[in-house]
């Protein structure tokens, strides 16, 4: 004791320099601030993980396909809430109406941007389009465009002549086939899949790339080959988007893929808009036609600085390629469900009956009043959305969503095919029973029901694709006699990939109803 009080008493200095001084200080402040954000993190709530998270792959080890099968099992095991690593990405998977409803509604604007992926930089001219660009004042303007001037109930009602010509060509196309009025199989995958991509691209330029009446038959080709593609490679993964090293080890050629289909549909779609505009030069005719390319050339008329040529082709490649195979693959889901449960069919044959008649054609205007229909439309979207997760948000800033912490930065899936095939939400959710929808108006517009998405950013083709969708199977319904190929029911197995089509293309027979032969002889 009495050395210690020597040394506490003593007058002794220990040389220190300002310079070491100053270093000392700084690194105890990093320290203080390291500890800080440590023990912060270690205080917030996180939701729950499934399985070990294995360094760089994360818990990728984990996904068998269908992804959304594979999530749907996480949930059921560790919450509607669960938190994930793709790789070095944070993830969080909502698999429930309210933790859904949070996310859209009290986080919208937290949750409204989109993750960078390889397919966005490509595919979506380098993240400026509609679907891919962050939320701001351009995506605000290009949803404006799309909402307004493309897609709006009086845009609609301008093009609804298209649609209703595409769908007497798809009338006359079965009826044709039907030799003497006999069944005939026919694969109505194919026939879905051109009739809407003729619709939407009718919309677009005014032109038609399937079926007769053609007019530039090499111009189709180069369509056809660039929808194939398109397709073949937006359904393929891009594991470096989840493990960055990978993309500079040259484990995927993907890139360069998009690359190519990249330069092909910019060619494509460049030569339509010069089409376009030439023809603009040489009309002197103040009624011009009214396809998305002359509004948005109108449109570049008035503001050239903001609508470019690549605005341009950003918003006709959306178009073509959001609505196409969804709305088909939506068809041929309904009719597949029609053909397994014919007394849903013939349902849905006397309400048009009654309400239509059989001395016209099944009108857009009609629609409005064939609920059974809407029906069957809405079912087909709960047990088979055409995205059955949604495409992927980010959090541009940390929230909390059902009272755990998400992180700025992390991806968002919502897994639609899980909350609308829920047992505890749905009353035997694997069996068709369009009529559930009828006057359960919440059901439909609440958080159990998102087959296109809510808040901000939600489908904005919402209404083209109830256009499409029930003018065609109703029209169909309408004019021929349906069963399937065999006494066997349709197999509606379901295939892999982003979107939700079955794996095997529908095989369907028909033949003209009896009681409309006078009207079809008429198309």
């Amino acid at each position: 004791m009495k050395y210690i009080s020597l040394l506490i008493t003593a007058d002794f200095t220990i040389p220190i320099s300002m310079e070491t001084s100053t270093y000392s200080f700084i690194l105890c402040f990093i320290i203080f601030l390291f500890l800080k954000s440590y023990l912060q993190g270690t205080n917030k709530r996180y939701p729950p993980s499934p399985g070990l998270c294995l360094p760089i792959i994360g818990h990728l080890y984990l996904f068998r396909k269908p992804l959304y099968r594979t999530l749907a099992k996480f949930s059921d095991k560790y919450g509607p809430i669960v938190y994930m690593r793709f790789g070095f990405r944070p993830v969080i998977l909502v698999s429930s109406p309210s933790a859904a409803e949070e996310c859209f509604t009290k986080h919208d604007i937290a949750f409204a941007n989109r993750p960078k992926l390889l397919a966005g930089k490509y595919l979506g001219y380098n993240y400026t389009t509609i679907s891919w660009a962050s939320y701001g004042s351009h995506w605000r303007n290009l949803r404006r465009i799309a909402s307004l001037k493309l897609l709006s109930s009086n845009s609609l009602q301008i093009s609804h002549s298209i649609r209703t010509d595409e769908v007497k060509s798809l009338i006359c196309q079965c009826c044709r086939r039907c030799n003497g009025g006999e069944y005939h199989s026919l694969e109505m995958k194919s026939a879905f899949f051109q009739l809407t991509l003729n619709v939407m691209m009718r919309m677009v330029a005014g032109k038609r790339y399937y079926g007769e009446d053609i007019a530039d038959l090499e111009e189709a080709k180069r369509f056809q080959q660039i929808v194939a593609e398109s397709f073949q490679l937006t359904g393929v993964t891009n594991i470096g988007d989840f493990i960055p090293v990978l993309n500079y080890v040259g484990v995927s050629r993907l890139e360069k893929k998009l690359v190519i289909l990249q330069k092909k549909r910019d060619k494509f779609l460049q030569d339509l808009i010069e089409q376009h505009r030439q023809k603009q030069r040489d009309s002197t005719s103040e009624h011009r036609s009214k396809t998305m390319v002359d509004v948005l050339l109108s449109l570049q008329g008035t503001e050239p600085e903001y609508y470019t040529d690549e605005i341009i082709r950003g918003l006709m490649h959306i178009m073509l390629t959001a609505g196409s195979d969804t709305s088909s693959g939506t068809m041929e889901w309904g009719l597949s469900l029609l053909l397994n449960n014919p007394e849903a069919l013939a349902k849905a044959r006397t309400e048009i009956d009654n309400r239509i008649g059989q001395s016209r054609l099944i009108e857009e205007s009609d629609l409005a009043n064939l609920p059974y229909l809407q029906c069957i439309i809405n079912e087909t979207l709960r047990m088979y959305p055409a995205t059955p997760l949604l495409p992927p948000h980010e959090s541009s800033e940390d929230c909390t969503v059902g009272g755990y912490h998400v992180p700025r930065g992390t991806m968002l899936l919502v897994n639609v095919w899980a909350i609308q095939n829920d047992p505890r939400l749905w009353a035997e959710p694997e069996q068709f029973k369009p009529e559930r929808f009828q006057n359960v108006q919440g059901e439909r517009d609440g958080f159990m029901w998102l087959p296109f998405g809510a808040g901000r950013r939600g489908c904005a083709g919402e209404g083209l694709a109830y256009r499409v969708v029930g003018l065609a199977l109703g029209s169909l319904v309408q004019c021929f006699e349906w069963k399937r190929p065999s006494e066997e029911m349709i197999d509606i197995s379901v295939g892999t990939g982003l979107t939700m089509h079955k794996v095997q293309p529908l095989l369907a027979k028909c033949r003209p109803r009896p009681t409309m032969l006078a009207l079809l002889s008429q198309l």
